[in-house]
């Protein structure tokens, strides 16, 4: 006996399982030359600072150069705040389709975990880190009314006047924040710290004597006082930097002084394999480009690549180097 039992399905039931079988492999197929064929249309990229700073300017020639060699354009999208974490926060809940990417910065990754009693996003585990980019130094630069001329004048003159100056900062937790408390510990000296959204509006108020002084990114940094609107003291690397010969590095003054930024390009957790690979492919050979590697260079920043794995890794490094000094500085944000 046939212990078999035959149900019947009216039949538009039956044509809908049949049609959702065939359509099942289709729908993986298609997706999976979506990947394969990114990009296929405009891809929006995420800066977490405003228009006009180094990281700007930098992910704008990097965004050029992936248009030209992609087809597609990438555009630059600024969103600003809480020193990158607005941005970053943009990434980490953005569709991971690849038509979403953004920067991939010390501040919000590498600072913030330390520096935030609370975030909206988990540094770690909510991003895809695709590649790193660039290293760059600040550069300390002051109003061009504060008296001293160079950091031996400065640190006499912090001294005594302690307590009755102030730096900008493109907002805290970035490195231009954590370098004047570096400075203020290693020098000894008492600053007001007065956070700004982003390095654009800083340099404002500094170039209006309402601030005194900024360590900022050295690429727009070095553009200012090469015009005469503010002074160039020293850099926070620690050597010299080739965009900058003349400026001392604040380490020939107080050794062990070293505070650098880096940068790179994410997307949020879950970035298909084939998007990753192919964009940290395309950056490798962007970073390559001699031409490209001039223009970084021209502005005081490292050509700095890296593969996804070890941009993963890069990164938590990065946060437990940076904890202590960050601790140490006091500096919290709840």
């Amino acid at each position: 006996m046939n212990d078999r039992i035959f149900i019947r399905l009216p039949r538009r039931r039956a044509l809908a399982l049949a049609a959702g079988s065939l359509a099942a492999p289709m729908l993986a197929s298609g997706i999976a030359r979506a990947q394969t064929d990114w990009p296929n249309k405009t891809v929006r990229y995420i800066n977490g600072f405003p228009p006009g700073g180094a990281t700007d300017l930098l992910s704008r020639q990097v965004c050029q150069k992936l248009s030209e060699l992609t087809g597609q354009q990438f555009v630059v999208e600024n969103r600003a705040g809480a020193g990158g974490n607005v941005g970053a926060d943009a990434v980490a809940k953005a569709d991971p389709d690849g038509y979403t990417l953004g920067l991939m910065s010390v501040a919000p990754h590498g600072i913030a975990p330390t520096l935030y009693s609370k975030l909206p996003f988990n540094a770690a585990k909510d991003f895809t880190f695709v590649s790193t980019i660039w290293s760059l130094p600040n550069l300390l630069i002051t109003r061009l009314a504060l008296p001293p001329n160079n950091l031996a004048e400065l640190i006499a003159f912090l001294k005594a006047n302690s307590g009755k100056h102030s730096f900008a900062s493109s907002g805290a937790g970035t490195t231009v924040h954590l370098s004047g408390e570096m400075f203020k510990q290693a020098a000894g000296v008492d600053m007001l710290h007065v956070p700004y959204r982003g390095s654009g509006p800083a340099l404002q108020d500094l170039f209006a004597n309402q601030v005194d002084m900024i360590f900022d990114n050295i690429p727009t940094a070095i553009a200012h006082a090469r015009g005469g609107k503010v002074k160039a003291i020293a850099v926070t690397s620690a050597q010299r930097n080739p965009a900058a010969p003349d400026v001392p590095a604040i380490a020939e003054l107080l050794p062990g002084f070293e505070m650098t930024s880096w940068g790179g390009i994410c997307g949020p957790a879950g970035l298909p394999r084939a998007v990753v690979d192919k964009l940290s492919g395309l950056m490798k050979r962007i970073l390559d480009d001699p031409d490209m590697r001039a223009k970084f260079q021209e502005q005081g920043a490292t050509p700095f690549w890296k593969s996804p794995a070890d941009s993963a890794a890069y990164r938590d490094q990065e946060e437990v180097r940076l904890a202590p000094i960050i601790r140490a500085s006091g500096a919290k944000v709840d």
